[in-house]
């Protein structure tokens, strides 16, 4: 059986080379894995926008790129207690 939410997730999937990761670690609730979650969205996303340079089409991933960024940081600083993320 599929779970609802994991096929609302996938359907909202658009850009699949880092967005299933990001999103897994924003849905983490258990601490250890949360770090792990983390570093993984947080590759995904250095791998992803190192393949975009140079592109001028890739605009709106590189906004979604940031933001994604903006928010793991939020989550080092307030849920796992990272010091001097600012």
């Amino acid at each position: 059986m599929t779970d609802p939410d994991t096929l609302r997730s996938s359907q909202n999937i658009k850009y699949p080379q880092w967005q299933r990761e990001f999103e897994a670690a924003l849905r983490e609730g258990d601490p250890e894995s949360l770090r792990h979650r983390v570093d993984a969205a947080e590759a995904a996303l250095f791998l992803r926008s190192q393949a975009l340079v140079g592109s001028a089409e890739a605009h709106a991933e590189r906004q979604a790129i940031s933001d994604a960024i903006g928010a793991l940081r939020a989550i080092q600083r307030e849920k796992l207690g990272y010091p001097g993320l600012e």
